[in-house]
């Protein structure tokens, strides 16, 4: 599968009646060496905000990011959005956020304490779940492991699982993903009684993968392969320069 071709596939949808759902670090836009060190150019801003037009408002952020930081990335847009890998979800813009309940503060805390001065590890608390990352440290990972499980065996009453991304661990509450969050919400307005697209392109992004046929939908991948997805863009760049298109109506 070429690049050409995904394009041709992608720009070929009719916004009236689909509803666009993207991932957003690694798909969107360029993962970075931290959370907050990453670039949104304001063309996709603008690229986003068309499309949610066109699409009547199904268009949504489905991010392993909390809502609250898609907000401040993306500002002064607040569209729909899944955060959290399914933990909260906004249903339209300017709606108000649910989320599930968090994780207790000492096992945060605890988790937090592999982040030392010095050692590279970046952490993100969410609340409801604890990330560390270790891009800028990939020697790290192994003591990150131990830490982990050293800091969930502390706390053997609460049930929690370790999501794997991209040099990142994260600690999160077990049956949360981005797969039920996206079939939940595809059986609300605006989203409901559309064919759901997908972009993604990372394991995270899989269980949503899973479930697009089973909705009549379809996904493209972003520098990997997956299966049962109809197209793969080799990176960010080229999914910017695909919504580019579709939002304008212009052929390439």
């Amino acid at each position: 599968m070429t690049i050409d071709t995904a394009s041709a596939l992608f720009n070929r949808l009719d916004p009236t009646k689909i509803a666009l759902l993207f991932d957003v670090d690694g798909t969107l836009i360029d993962i970075g060496p931290a959370p907050f060190e990453v670039d949104v150019p304001d063309e996709l801003k603008q690229s986003l905000a068309r499309l949610h037009e066109r699409t009547q408002g199904a268009l949504a952020f489905v991010s392993g990011r909390p809502i609250r930081d898609l907000d401040l990335l993306f500002a002064p847009l607040r569209l729909p959005a899944v955060g959290g890998h399914g933990a909260e979800t906004r249903l339209a813009e300017g709606a108000p956020v649910s989320r599930i309940e968090d994780l207790p503060e000492g096992l945060r805390r605890l988790l937090i304490e592999a982040a030392v001065p010095g050692s590279g590890i970046e952490y993100e608390d969410k609340g409801y779940s604890v990330a560390l990352h270790y891009r800028k440290a990939p020697k790290e990972a192994e003591r990150l492991r131990h830490h982990i499980s050293a800091g969930r065996a502390a706390y053997p009453d609460e049930h929690t699982e370790v999501l794997l991304g991209k040099a990142m661990f994260e600690v999160k509450r077990p049956g949360v993903n981005k797969g039920d969050a996206v079939r939940a919400l595809m059986t609300e307005a605006p989203f409901a009684g559309r064919a759901p697209v997908f972009l993604g392109d990372d394991v995270t992004d899989e269980s949503v993968f899973d479930i697009l046929p089973a909705l009549g939908g379809q996904g493209f991948g972003v520098g990997r392969h997956f299966p049962q997805i109809a197209g793969i863009f080799p990176s960010p760049a080229d999914v910017r320069h695909a919504l580019r298109i579709l939002a304008n109506d212009t052929q390439p």
